[in-house]
């Protein structure tokens, strides 16, 4: 049996289905390795919501004041402040 398995392989034997096998491998994780940047640059910046955007002074005074952190008197002191 085992003379027939080196017969049909020739001279090259297992080395070289290693070698294919190892190549096969690279090239596919060449591919993956590529096509993730493109999707992740093709992505950049959709579905941007509110939350991912960055809060200004305001937005922070105006959560305080729904989360009721801070009272209307406070509220309106802040806000002219910030204003001005």
């Amino acid at each position: 049996m085992w003379d027939d398995m080196m017969a049909h392989m020739g001279s090259y034997g297992w080395g070289h289905m290693l070698f294919g096998g190892l190549m096969m491998v690279l090239f596919w994780g060449a591919v993956i390795a590529l096509a993730v940047p493109l999707v992740r640059g093709l992505t950049r910046g959709r579905g941007e919501t509110m939350s991912q955007r960055r809060s200004t002074a305001l937005d922070l005074l105006q959560e305080r004041y729904a989360r009721g952190e801070i009272d209307r008197e406070e509220y309106e002191q802040r806000r002219r402040d910030l204003r001005h």
